[in-house]
């Protein structure tokens, strides 16, 4: 979790939503970081899991990322949660819940559903203090602009 609150932050200082993602393998070697590119790309799938998922596949080569775990400082959202079922990745590590556009815990709750192919584990609420933190932060910036 440490290294996608670093890319979180860094997301942050470049005016992005603070959300920061990292896959690693199955024995611990980080394969992709990143985070936010919504607003460098103008690409609102520019999300922090969709970009590390999609470097991950394009480093190992092959379809998906089955003995992978991805940390990401929120809970993901429907498209993310997706992304990551299409991917087959094995767990999903987050932060911060999103009871607004969150799609595993909260709204569709993606994984739960019977129609759902591939259902990672999941563990949530890891740092969350320090993710909700980073989060809180930056929107308060702009209500005392």
């Amino acid at each position: 979790m440490d290294i996608a609150l670093a890319a979180a932050s860094t997301a942050a200082e470049s005016g992005e939503v603070p959300v920061g993602a990292v896959l690693t393998d199955a024995t611990g070697n980080v394969l992709a970081v990143a985070g936010n590119r919504t607003e460098a790309e103008a690409d609102p799938a520019a999300h922090a899991e969709m970009l590390v998922l999609a470097e991950a596949r394009r480093l190992r080569g092959g379809k998906y990322l089955s003995d992978c775990t991805l940390t990401v400082t929120l809970e993901p959202c429907a498209m993310c949660a997706g992304a990551i079922a299409a991917f087959r990745v094995r767990k999903v590590v987050f932060g911060a819940y999103d009871p607004k556009t969150g799609a595993v815990e909260h709204g569709p709750r993606v994984f739960s559903h019977a129609t759902t192919h591939h259902k990672p584990e999941v563990i949530g609420g890891v740092r969350d203090s320090d993710c909700s933190a980073l989060l809180k932060a930056f929107f308060a910036s702009f209500r005392n602009a």
